[in-house]
């Protein structure tokens, strides 16, 4: 009875730091390496044949202020696309999640910031202490979001967030091999709202994951 009520300590502790670092998860080829100021107002958006700019307004809100920093963005760096950007965070993104599920964090340590490669290097390593295995499989990525979108003038550093749906089956064992959490091929939605960072006409094409939350 004691070990089980220490087993069970062990698999909340898991689920709540996963979520806090993560999402939230409810029932049910590598990417490329790009995943592809405040602005100025009077800029406005590029005129494509008299009409706004629809790799904008198709993401999000044509006077908003997210739309206003995408479309200074594309004033500084003509080649970039907001599509193309959000195909290549949902590639990133399968790649960031299950590279943290598998516990292999080597090859994603340059798009991700500090902080957030330490928060997932924290999840790894307490698992490790505990014994604990993980066993993922990623279904897909059923939504993608542009929320918001920020540059700062001065420093050119750009901002998108985006929020994503995707479905993966996840299972913790312990170290005798018995399953603590999680139903082998059962599938649970992650919601996950993740921000990544760029210095517009940089020569670095890679965008960061600077921030993730559920």
């Amino acid at each position: 009875m004691l070990q089980l009520l220490v087993l069970a300590g062990i698999a909340i502790f898991l689920l709540l730091r996963l979520r806090s670092v993560l999402g939230t998860r409810d029932g049910f080829e590598p990417p490329r390496s790009e995943l592809p100021g405040a602005p100025d107002r009077r800029q406005g958006f590029e005129v494509i044949e008299g009409g706004p700019d629809l790799d904008i307004t198709d993401h999000v809100p044509e006077d908003s202020d997210a739309a206003a920093a995408l479309a200074e963005m594309k004033r500084i760096e003509p080649s970039f696309s907001v599509s193309e950007f959000l195909s290549g965070s949902r590639q990133a993104y399968e790649w960031i999640l299950m590279s943290f599920e598998n516990g292999k964090l080597d090859e994603i340590v340059p798009f991700l910031s500090p902080d957030v490669h330490e928060a997932f290097a924290q999840v790894i390593d307490a698992r490790q202490e505990k014994n604990l295995t993980v066993e993922a499989e990623f279904y897909g990525v059923r939504d993608v979001t542009l929320i918001d979108a920020a540059l700062d003038d001065t420093t050119k550093a750009a901002e998108i967030t985006v929020k994503f749906l995707g479905e993966l089956s996840s299972v913790v064992r312990n170290e005798q091999g018995e399953i603590i959490e999680g139903t082998p091929g059962e599938p649970k939605r992650q919601k996950d709202t993740w921000t990544f960072e760029r210095v517009m006409g940089s020569d670095d094409p890679n965008w960061r994951l600077v921030a993730t939350g559920g």
